[in-house]
């Protein structure tokens, strides 16, 4: 039995040892991929063609769900020995620290453009949502960050958090929503039957009103009012005012139409990212009223290629859950996951078409609940229509 142990820990630091993320140099398209409104820029004064103003929307709605096609998914895992050094590792945390000011370049870039170029309104509104989906994966950003405990990275994740406006997630994720993931209390787990657009009128408000109720209790126990510049909403939010406020006097005015709409369209894909990751999954209710520790079973995941390079490895948000100060480059795949039949820009698409979206999940929703509605987070008033629908399943 010594012997077996002996053997088990060689082997365990030979894997260490001899284990390569494969993905390693990869990693560096999510750090370019904020530049891409940029890119489309320098292609629309190089070719004088306007198509390039909707680069990201090309890339985002089309290109990457064929890449994730073509390239398939990845299902190996680092070793668990291997993890303490990958966690460790300087290149990774650089990486995600240099995503930041790219953030902040292409926001100033392209708000340089719209105030001193002549844009039709067609390519106003492409550019502007082109750039709101890369600073809406800002969040992604700030979300990597704010899981850390260096000082230095919440920092850097609220800098980039006031990109788009967001502050408030940095304290709404970390401390309400990975409490109350998969259950009735949680504002940012959508339920099943509910479509995106009546989602975003609950999620939106609610997580803003989770976060200032964290917040304002946090600094009541600390005998402080929450109106200081120790409240870790505000603090990102000077830093949206005043930036928005630079950009609005540097540019003019044309930046008080262009800046919301860009905001506005980042803010949606935080919430269609909310929308699919947990979409109708339920916690256990305990016998003592308190709901089941959340598990990797409790979040959607995703293993396609392309579209995790490009988000730091956000759509392995089932090991995210289950462990949220694990680094990006050290996530998981589990065996009998709830699986994503998309990577998250084909589903955010799939999304904003609510018949089409539900032909796809519900029935993978209730496979995941073995045909038991009631382990499933329904929309109410749409019960007795599952009941109907999935009477064989069940």
């Amino acid at each position: 039995m010594v012997s077996h142990a002996l053997n088990k820990s060689h082997l365990d630091g030979d894997a260490a040892l001899n284990y390569v993320d494969k993905k390693k140099a990869l990693w560096i398209l999510s750090v370019l991929w904020p530049a891409t409104p940029l890119v489309g820029l320098y292609l629309v004064s190089e070719t004088g063609w306007s198509i390039w103003y909707g680069l990201v929307l090309i890339l985002w709605y089309l290109i990457i769900p064929a890449l994730d096609f073509v390239f398939g998914q990845d299902y190996s895992n680092p070793p668990e020995s291997a993890v303490e050094k990958l966690e460790k590792s300087t290149y990774y945390r650089v990486l995600l620290y240099l995503t930041v000011p790219i953030h902040f370049a292409a926001l100033i870039g392209c708000a340089w453009w719209v105030a001193t170029q002549d844009l039709s309104a067609l390519e106003f509104i492409a550019l502007a949502l082109s750039l709101g989906v890369v600073n809406g994966l800002a969040l992604n950003t700030g979300h990597e960050l704010g899981h850390k405990k260096s000082s230095f990275s919440r920092w850097m994740a609220k800098l980039v958090l006031a990109v788009v406006g967001y502050g408030h997630f940095f304290i709404e994720h970390n401390k309400g929503h990975h409490r109350d993931v998969a259950t009735p209390l949680d504002p940012a787990t959508s339920q099943m039957g509910e479509n995106i657009y009546i989602f975003s009128l609950r999620e939106i408000p609610g997580a803003f009103k989770r976060a200032w109720h964290l917040e304002k209790e946090r600094l009541a126990r600390c005998g402080s009012s929450p109106w200081t510049l120790k409240n870790e909403i505000l603090q990102p939010m000077v830093v949206t005012v005043l930036l928005y406020g630079a950009l609005i006097a540097a540019f003019g005015t044309i930046m008080l139409v262009f800046l919301p709409i860009q905001m506005a369209y980042g803010w949606w894909q935080l919430t269609s990212a909310n929308y699919i990751e947990h979409y109708g999954l339920l916690r256990e209710k305990l016998p003592n009223g308190r709901y089941e520790h959340q598990q990797p079973r409790h979040s959607w995941n995703a293993n396609h290629i392309m579209s995790n390079l490009i988000l730091f490895h956000l759509q392995r948000h089932s090991d995210h859950h289950a462990h949220p100060t694990r680094s990006y480059q050290s996530l998981r795949n589990f065996e009998d996951l709830p699986a994503l039949p998309l990577g998250y820009s084909g589903m955010f698409f799939l999304a904003l078409f609510p018949a089409a979206y539900r032909a796809v999940m519900d029935k993978r929703t209730v496979a995941w609940a073995g045909g038991d509605l009631s382990k499933i987070q329904i929309r109410k008033g749409k019960r007795a229509y599952y009941e109907r629908k999935f009477a064989d399943a069940a």
